[in-house]
């Protein structure tokens, strides 16, 4: 195990430099996502922000739902699942490459932006679509570093990009964008950006500078949290006094107990 490998505190971006200088592969963890390293280079990343390839790929139309399935059966197992889908003819390479980096780059400004803890490194931990397209890690921190400045020149709150978001009563897509419109449209109190990202197959970088440029107009904001559900007291729960005895009862026990 490396130096770094064997420690797992501190900052991401400081982890992951101390992981490509030392060559390492596994999978570095952080409280918003996880990513994969291979002899020091970034080969996926994966963050619950974020939607994953696998639902940009069969949403957007490029690859039927039945043939992302079929190679993750086929290849998962040996790491290969990119492979097979070139392979095999549904995906061309560059096609490929080019949703894959997508991916990557959107999934990896999650897990640096929003608390980006380094949780844990395990080493030799591999995923399974397999390598597509390497990444250095000095391209994936300079990636991330640009998407937060220029969101936040658009919107400072970072809320924005993971909270349940709701319409204002203003809100109307109609006199919008057409690409911002859409968006709105899918606002509705629940989703959050990576609902509203999956539900219209776009990458997630794309709809949070629409959502962003929503909120810095007025026409977004995080929902409120939903109001807990009523508490129904119990009737006579934390009262001390007692139910009237059966003196009929206690009279023939007492009987009883003097007969003995």
């Amino acid at each position: 195990m490396t130096a770094a490998a064997a420690r797992a505190d501190g900052s991401a971006p400081e982890l992951l430099d101390a992981l490509a200088a030392d060559r390492a592969t596994g999978a570095l963890t952080t409280r918003s996502g996880i990513f994969y390293l291979a002899a020091g280079h970034v080969v996926h990343v994966e963050s619950a922000h974020s939607p994953a390839l696998g639902d940009l790929l069969t949403r957007s139309g490029a690859l039927a739902p039945a043939g992302w399935w079929e190679a993750v059966e086929r290849a998962g197992a040996r790491q290969r699942v990119g492979r097979q889908l070139v392979d095999s003819g549904r995906l061309t390479a560059g096609a490929l490459e080019l949703a894959h980096l997508g991916a990557l780059f959107d999934a990896a400004y999650f897990a640096l932006a929003h608390d980006g803890t380094a949780l844990r490194f395990r080493p030799g931990v591999a995923h399974w679509l397999g390598a597509v397209r390497p990444v250095t890690v000095a391209t994936v921190l300079r990636e991330s570093n640009r998407r937060r400045a220029l969101l936040d020149r658009i919107w400072p709150d970072a809320a924005v990009d993971t909270a349940p978001l709701a319409r204002t009563p203003d809100a109307d897509p109609a006199v919008l964008p057409p690409r911002r419109g859409r968006a709105l449209a899918l606002v509705d109190g629940g989703r959050t950006a990576a609902q509203i990202a999956s539900a219209l197959a776009h990458r997630t970088f794309h709809t949070l500078v629409e959502l962003r440029r929503l909120a810095a107009d007025g026409l977004v904001a995080p929902a409120p949290p939903a109001p807990a559900p009523p508490v129904h007291p119990v009737p006579g729960a934390g009262r001390a006094d007692w139910d009237e005895p059966d003196t009929a009862l206690l009279r023939r026990l007492l009987d009883a107990l003097e007969a003995l």
